[in-house]
């Protein structure tokens, strides 16, 4: 595969890449490079994981050495699961599963525990380094990578600690590329800005969108003075809040039933989770047409073939959202059939399902 080819292949489906010429310079020089994705496992699954896994499939098929960073020890830090470890642990397992039935070869995957990394004085060595170069004010503003505002650090300082750990995890793995949600931007760009002052590589930063809460994010004029990451941290889907998302095991009638008392005003599609539902899951699958079925008297069943083609029809009024929510919901289901019908035939999964299903999920 050609470096022009993988680009595209990576740039695909993302919300930004710090910098593309960063990137094409990476696969330039190395033909295996280092990549990485952290997460903090943090209970059940819902489908906005989906978006950041496909990338991780992509990363992988065009010859990137991956990591995935399970970050128990930043998940503690961030009041996880009541900060429950062994708890936090089963969450991790929990995911990786999911990655497997998500069609992931995670053959090829190095999972790294937290725990792992934080054994090794070198690690801490790098973390007191960072910590030398970086402002306090600039470690309150990444706290939103946490899902966290910078008040909260003055009940706990343990917060402060969290975006050194990710930058630290960066340097310490010595990758060359990072991937994120659009809510890790601050994180990584501070890693790219303090890697100036060190021998570290200047990791590339990729970004996925976020999903939207499918309770909206009200009126856009209220978020204008936040920044578009924030806003994403802001209003995304949270399991902390069920009514918010659709989770991986969710039955077909569960998902309907979301979908339908979804925010999805008409011709709207900014912020709009029906339409990102489309955009970012459903019409990444090769090959995947959307099926509109209505009466004749409301223009007939049809189907849609390609985003753009949905984008500008719902824009122009010419989709009903009830009629794009009942398709979503429907095309849904069956995109997550193969997940869901794998996990319920995993006894061990079920149990950790069950596990932390009966946890209350905290912020």
């Amino acid at each position: 595969m050609d470096t022009k080819t993988i680009v595209e292949k990576i740039c695909s489906n993302v919300a930004e890449v710090v910098t593309i010429d960063d990137l094409v310079r990476v696969f330039e020089t190395n033909s295996s490079p280092k990549g990485y994705i952290g997460f903090e496992p943090s209970g059940l699954i819902h489908i906005g994981w989906l978006i950041w896994m496909n990338k991780v499939k992509d990363l992988i098929d065009v010859g990137v050495d991956f990591y995935v960073l399970e970050a128990t020890w930043h998940a503690f830090i961030n009041d996880k699961l009541g900060g429950d470890l062994d708890l936090i642990r089963k969450a991790a397992k929990f995911t990786r599963k999911i990655m497997e039935y998500f069609g992931i070869d995670v053959s090829r995957i190095k999972f790294i525990d937290a725990e792992e990394l934080v054994s090794d004085t070198n690690y801490w060595s790098i973390l007191l380094k960072t910590a030398k170069k970086t402002t306090l004010a600039r470690v309150k503003r990444a706290l939103t990578i946490m899902g966290r505002k910078a008040s909260e650090a003055e009940t706990d300082f343990s917060k402060l600690i969290y975006p050194l750990m990710q930058v630290t995890d960066i340097f310490y793995l010595d990758l060359d590329i990072a991937l994120g949600g659009m809510d890790q931007r601050k994180a990584h760009m501070l890693a790219r800005d303090l890697a100036e002052h060190f021998n570290f590589k200047k990791p590339v930063a990729i970004h996925t969108p976020i999903l939207t809460s499918l309770q909206g994010v009200g009126e856009i004029e209220s978020t204008k003075q936040l920044d578009i990451d924030e806003i994403q941290s802001e209003f995304k889907m949270s399991k902390s809040k069920p009514e918010t998302c659709i989770f991986i095991h969710d039955s077909p009638e569960v998902i309907m039933n979301k979908i339908r008392k979804a925010y999805c005003p008409p011709r709207v599609t900014l912020f709009n989770p029906i339409i990102e539902i489309n955009k970012y899951l459903l019409f990444s699958k090769p090959g995947f047409k959307l099926l509109i079925e209505r009466p004749v008297e409301y223009g007939g069943s049809i189907e849609i073939t390609s985003f753009s083609e949905l984008e500008e029809k719902y824009r122009n009024g010419e989709l009903h959202p009830l009629d794009l929510k009942n398709a979503t919901a429907n095309a849904l289901i069956e995109y997550l059939k193969p997940i869901r019908d794998k996990l319920m035939s995993d006894s061990e999964a079920v149990e950790l399902l069950n596990t932390l299903a009966g946890v209350k999920i905290t912020r």
